[in-house]
């Protein structure tokens, strides 16, 4: 997710004979209740014993030959906050930190972390915007602790989810919607293009703060990052990477092979909004084709380059994908989940690592927290 502006890479000999060789994700046979809580429970673990001594996650250690245009030292304050607040999130979805012990204390002082750093975080440079990721998944993990808070901590909450609105507000693309690049003028409204599942992820995280009492939720801005998500959207519920492709609307990353991880967090925000064109046939649609194609994106799984498999699909795209699917699943009724639920659960508990993350793109230190956070709240609505 978080990477420089597409330059997308011919495919080598070595792709080609990858992808003729390749096999998706494999489906687990073994019964989804039980195997689904122990995955919870191993990467809720490893979260615990990754965690950093000030309560954040990653880092801007472990680098590698190629890295993602990432100007310091901003990007990675950007980058550590968001994580956290992915992790936050992660444990509070578990279960698992209502009594007291190790994840409950991990629970705490990774929300102290946000309470004070979430406020600090800004734009990078003028082209590096990475920060709307931050005030998207601070305010979505703001409003998990809200519920669990007393009432001084639900003021300094509340005091900062506006904030981090504010901020959403301020570096919101001139068009509408959010992208997370200003290559074209480094103004302080970006001239970014809005980037389909940015704004999706910024808007999920919206739904969510406006059902708390005290914050602001301007109507205006949701409705722009709507109107350009919608500016995005093909007929068949496929989105285009970002409104600066709207000329190339079949180029790779554009085809439905290229949009499988986009389609759920955009499909997800627009029903959370309202849009009553997507049913849950649409929902169901692009949860089977996740499903039965997950090649396309596992094949780019843990690839160091992004963008580099076929469809331009980064490592990056498979569990923030996942994850939305996930959120998908939770929006349909009830009766119509359970094969989702197993097909979600089946990809993913075969790919747990040893030592109980996951990850998908080599990013610094960041990956494994992420990929682990996406996965656990994504296994949190296969129960």
């Amino acid at each position: 997710m978080l990477v420089s502006r597409l330059t997308f890479l011919a495919a080598s000999t070595l792709l080609c004979a990858s992808v003729l060789t390749a096999e998706p994700a494999k489906s687990s046979t073994e019964p989804v209740s039980s195997s689904v809580d122990e995955a919870i429970g191993k990467g809720i673990d490893f979260l615990v014993a990754d965690q950093n001594k000030n309560g954040s996650w990653g880092s801007p250690r472990q680098t590698k030959g190629l890295n993602i245009y990432a100007p310091a030292p901003g990007s990675h304050e950007a980058f550590v906050t968001a994580v956290t607040a992915m992790a936050v999130s992660a444990l509070i979805e578990s279960g698992l930190c209502e009594e007291d012990g190790p994840p409950k204390e991990a629970l705490q002082r990774g929300e102290g972390y946000l309470l004070e750093n979430l406020p600090r975080v800004r734009r990078a440079t003028p082209t590096a915007i990475y920060n709307v990721w931050t005030h998207a998944y601070g305010v979505r993990a703001l409003a998990d602790m809200y519920p669990r808070a007393d009432g001084e901590t639900r003021k300094k909450i509340t005091a900062v989810m506006n904030q981090q609105i504010d901020r959403l507000g301020r570096y919101e693309s001139v068009d509408g919607g959010w992208g997370y690049y200003d290559f074209a003028i480094g103004a302080a409204k970006p001239a970014s293009s809005s980037i389909s599942f940015t704004s999706a992820t910024c808007l999920v995280a919206l739904h969510r703060a406006r059902e708390i009492e005290g914050v602001d939720v301007p109507e205006k801005l949701v409705q722009r990052a709507i109107d350009g998500i919608n500016r995005q959207r093909k007929p068949d519920h496929s989105y285009l990477y970002g409104e600066y492709l709207k000329s190339r609307p079949f180029y790779g990353i554009n085809r439905p092979g290229g949009s499988l991880a986009r389609s759920q967090s955009c499909n997800y925000a627009l029903r959370l909004w309202g849009d009553e064109k997507i049913t849950d046939e649409v929902i169901e649609e692009w949860l089977v084709r996740l499903g039965e194609r997950n090649g396309w994106l596992d094949i780019g799984r843990k690839r160091p380059i992004p963008h580099e498999a076929w469809f331009a699909v980064a490592g990056y795209f498979f569990y923030y994908g996942h994850c939305y699917a996930g959120y998908c699943i939770e929006s349909l009724p009830e009766e119509k989940r359970p094969p989702h639920q197993k097909m979600l659960a089946g990809i993913l508990l075969d790919l747990q690592e040893r030592d109980g993350s996951w990850w998908d793109f080599p990013f610094y230190s960041y990956h494994q927290p992420y990929g682990t956070s996406f996965a656990v709240m994504a296994l949190s609505r296969c129960r």
